[in-house]
């Protein structure tokens, strides 16, 4: 007798794991999807017997999942799980065409019973009429795309993590320029990215641009474009970051490593919303809406005459502060799971998780490089890995790498600074991108500091 198969919906991804390798001991066949995008695409190519799909997930309510199964014509049970166990929510999960709802943390012997009664159930039950056929909800067709950006990283629910996603989707809707500030790796562009999703220029283009990796001479094109014959090597046409995001949104990433005179020709593209292609007499009015980042001091920057106050103002209406991941512990292992589920599906492994020893591991360590760090320390351990769980064998990393990161440093004077740079330079042989990662700073800003204290290469 086949296996039923049953759909684990369900963003928390160390608690859909604990259920799916539960289910999967009790003889059923399981996947697992974090968000309802991933269930669509998972039911499409394969189907399944019975859905336990979460309430709440971060692209879509899980009763989404039931309107779209009626407009498809499918009658795959699915059963609710809510952590919001009130009537409200139960009754209309419910009368939406759920056959059952569990409240959150689940009763194991409860969900069996459930579960064993869904898949009973007479064969033939139809879903009840979908709400969007009579214009009283949405339907399929006029439902708002979402993109897979938003449902590919964690928030996390340490308070610092709540707080953070708290002022992001409180300035979302406004058009209010963005500053993010924070240490590398700790998922700038993401929340940029959110910024974007949740506000009301989601459905128009996003670009990113490194600022740190353009040369002086290439910006004004970068930002604003040129035309064919321009400049020596200009073939063709181009069009500029600002004209691309027209409409958008743009995202300049380190920002605080613009030339001072790249800085002038920006403001002014920002103050009068125009901007001219290299080498042309037209100008292209351009509607945008600004974010920023940084892990760099801009107030110190400005004191320093290595950035223009006027620049600052106009791109800092609004800041958010990037916590490190040593300031969210309570996410480590949240993370480190989620890290390990996408490594899985992408070297087609099935790791369980991280053994004790692991575990623990994880929690203590500094993580200099955030969750850049971590998700690469994941991927290579999965890679590694030939049990079911990941080691300390497997996280070797852990045992290296102790230097703390400039950020964390008790002592901010540039003499210790000094010293500790030289401290990780050692350590690393000369290793620049090395020492970087373990600063928490990125290259040129290294460069920067090694120019700054006369440190030679």
């Amino acid at each position: 007798m086949v296996a039923k198969s049953i759909l684990i919906v369900e963003d928390d991804i160390t608690y859909g794991m604990m259920l799916k390798t539960w289910l999967g001991k009790k003889g059923f066949r399981v996947a697992s999807a974090s968000s309802i995008q991933r269930a669509k695409a998972h039911l499409e190519a394969e189907g399944a017997d019975l859905i336990l799909s979460d309430l709440r997930l971060p692209d879509r309510d899980g009763t989404y999942l039931l309107e779209w199964l009626r407009g498809r014509g499918l009658s795959i049970p699915l059963i609710i799980m809510t952590g919001y166990a009130d009537i409200q929510s139960a009754v209309k999960a419910m009368k939406m065409g759920a056959c059952d709802y569990v409240a959150k943390p689940v009763n194991p012997d409860e969900l069996l019973k459930k579960i064993a009664e869904a898949l009973n159930a007479p064969a033939g039950k139809t879903l009840p009429p979908a709400r969007g056929e009579k214009g009283d909800g949405l339907s399929k067709e006029s439902a708002p795309a979402y993109s897979p950006f938003e449902t590919d990283f964690l928030e996390g629910e340490s308070e610092v993590a709540k707080q953070l996603f708290n002022y992001v989707r409180l300035v979302a809707p406004t058009n209010m320029a963005v500053l993010i500030n924070g240490a590398s790796g700790t998922g700038k562009e993401y929340v940029a990215h959110r910024i974007h999703h949740l506000s009301r220029r989601a459905g128009q283009p996003f670009v990113a641009i490194d600022c740190g990796s353009i040369p002086k001479e290439l910006a004004a094109s970068e930002f604003f474009g040129h035309v064919k014959g321009a400049f020596t090597g200009a073939l063709s046409d181009k069009t500029g970051a600002f004209v691309a995001a027209n409409g958008g949104t743009i995202f300049l990433d380190e920002i605080g490593n613009l030339s001072y005179e790249v800085q002038i020709q920006l403001l002014r593209a920002l103050q009068e919303r125009v901007v001219r292609p290299v080498g042309s007499n037209r100008e292209i009015q351009v509607d945008i809406r600004l974010i920023s980042a940084t892990n760099e001091n801009l107030e110190q920057a400005i004191e320093k005459g290595a950035f223009r106050e006027d620049l600052y103002h106009r791109i800092n209406e609004f800041t958010l502060r990037m916590p490190t991941l040593r300031e969210r512990r309570e996410d480590i292992l949240l993370f480190a799971n989620f890290f390990l589920d996408q490594a899985n599906r992408e070297m087609d492994k099935h790791l369980i998780g991280f053994d004790e020893k692991a575990c623990k591991a994880l929690q203590e360590y500094h993580w200099p490089g955030n969750l850049r760090q971590m998700k690469n320390m994941v991927r290579r351990a999965t890679l590694l890995a030939t049990g079911k769980f990941i080691t300390l064998n497997e996280l070797s990393d852990l045992q290296e790498a102790t230097a703390l990161p400039l950020s964390a440093m008790p002592l901010r004077n540039e003499e210790a600074e000094k010293r500790h740079i030289l401290e990780v330079l050692r350590q690393t042989g000369n290793n620049k991108s090395r020492a970087a990662q373990l600063l928490a700073i990125d290259r040129k800003t290294l460069y920067n500091k090694l120019k700054q204290y006369g440190i030679e290469s």
